[in-house]
């Protein structure tokens, strides 16, 4: 019987271990802690993101802060979501300008705020430039439909493809 407690909710089940960096594999790729990490710093920036979109966009430093505080996140991932968070809040209004110039027939506020705060999540990592694009939209796409629905994440993929294209990075 599943429980909705937040780890369960955002974590899910565990389905792989962690491996060591030692170039070990599992199911035909390398697993490495950084991937882990970096990962659930995207669904724990996720949880930020969703939350200040409910609650108010404009405290989403201290929600973010307060969000990661009750979960007791490890610092790793807490330094990889706090990057994106950062980015979000510091350019926020310029993310959803150019996010809504690629959702056609769409306007940002209409959207389920899922969608939205994982199309402003890529949106700021691909403003950081510090990940692959590809691996940036598969991820992003990954959160739309764990957390979204399918449809979800095809939106999601339709639209951060139509950005980075605009972007010049596809």
């Amino acid at each position: 019987m599943s429980t909705l407690r937040d780890d369960d909710f955002w974590d899910g089940p565990v389905q792989e271990p962690v491996l060591p960096k030692t170039g070990q594999r599992s199911r035909g790729r390398s697993v490495t802690k950084t991937e882990r990490v970096e990962t659930r710093g995207r669904a724990r920036a996720l949880q930020a993101l969703y939350a200040a979109d409910l609650r108010d966009q404009e405290q989403l430093r201290r929600i973010a802060t307060i969000v990661f505080d009750d979960l007791a996140i490890d610092a790793e991932e807490r330094a990889f979501a706090s990057k994106l968070v950062a980015t979000v809040a510091d350019r926020g209004a310029q993310l959803d300008e150019a996010l809504a110039e690629v959702t056609n027939n769409w306007r940002l506020d209409r959207l389920g705020a899922i969608e939205r705060s994982v199309l402003r999540l890529a949106a700021a990592e691909l403003a950081r430039d510090e990940a692959p694009v590809k691996v940036v939209l598969q991820e992003a796409v990954h959160l739309a439909e764990r957390y979204g629905t399918e449809r979800s994440a095809r939106f999601v993929n339709g639209v951060l493809d139509a950005y980075a294209r605009k972007l010049g990075k596809l």
